[in-house]
């Protein structure tokens, strides 16, 4: 999350609130409207002096090439993305982690009666992203060779209900309690557990944004801390506004990802990002050899 000092144009903010005008933006988001977005849909935009559209997203949705190209202002995105697309020359910048842990998880039936991530290895089959840096730390950890490895089938949970040791890469607030509600009995595992916890949700911009609006930047932070505190305090408004842009999410569902989510998101100052995280990222990276040399981690992220 963000805790640096960083240029403050309150003044230029003022004058722009108070002269009846608003600067439009456009915010990409890496997935549907559901609950992991509920501060954004929350936000008082206007009363920081911004018009902001928020893009709905999906699988494979390239917000960070999106906001390094310029196509759009800001983007979700994940902080192993932000280090990568950097290393590769995309001038991309965390500003506002949404997730203090990062919710990346593999669920399993809880009858397996297994105790770790380690256990899930040694038998049955694991559907998961292998290209991921995280699930090839977990090969690495782990080793592969008791178990089949097969491809994420994404939100779909059919295969999962239908084999007892199947497992499954998730979102910790997603899968597993739609396999609940289906009436299966599941247990999921953080990967953050293991060591592996890259920011998660982490609103970006770039470089270019940065140094010629600042001001701009600012105020969305500020209006996006303000609308996860509202969206922690009281859901329900955002989550009527996201279950009308994606009917195919149940209201009951809303309402209890939202709750499920909060220990992974609420903290004293919400959204802030720390160096020490930063660095054991660029670490594990450039221990798997994704990056050969990592880029400064001050260049990675702002702090507000």
């Amino acid at each position: 999350m963000n805790r640096r000092t960083f240029l403050h144009l309150a003044p230029a903010l003022g004058v722009l609130a108070s002269c009846g005008k608003s600067t439009k933006i456009r915010l990409a988001l890496n997935w549907k409207p559901d609950p992991e977005f509920g501060g954004f849909y929350a936000a008082d935009f206007k009363k920081h002096g911004l018009d902001v559209e928020i893009l709905p997203g999906g699988a494979g949705t390239p917000t960070v090439q999106m906001v390094g190209a310029g196509s759009t202002e800001f983007g979700i995105v994940s902080g192993d993305e932000i280090m990568l697309a950097r290393s590769k020359g995309n001038d991309v910048v965390g500003l506002y982690a949404s997730f203090q842990q990062n919710p990346m998880a593999i669920m399993v039936h809880e009858e397996r009666g297994l105790a770790s991530i380690g256990d899930i290895v040694k038998e049955g089959t694991l559907a998961i992203q292998s290209g991921l840096p995280y699930a090839r730390l977990l090969k690495e950890k782990y080793g592969f060779d008791k178990v089949k490895v097969v491809p994420s089938p994404g939100g779909d949970i059919s295969a999962f209900l239908a084999d007892p040791k199947f497992a499954q890469q998730c979102y910790f607030t997603a899968e597993p309690l739609a396999a609940r509600r289906k009436g299966a009995k599941v247990k999921a595992f953080l990967v953050a557990d293991t060591g592996y916890n890259p920011y998660a949700q982490v609103m970006a911009t770039s470089g270019d944004m940065l140094k010629k609006q600042p001001d701009v930047v600012k105020a969305m932070v500020d209006a996006v801390r303000e609308g996860w505190r509202a969206y922690l305090d009281n859901p329900k408004p955002a989550n009527e506004k996201m279950q009308a842009l994606n009917p195919s999410m149940e209201m009951a569902v809303f309402t209890e990802v939202a709750e499920a989510q909060k220990p992974l998101i609420d903290s004293p100052q919400l959204g802030q990002m720390t160096k020490e995280r930063w660095e054991a990222l660029a670490q594990q990276l450039k221990a798997l050899g994704d990056i050969q040399n990592p880029p400064p981690v001050e260049a990675c992220y702002r702090a507000y």
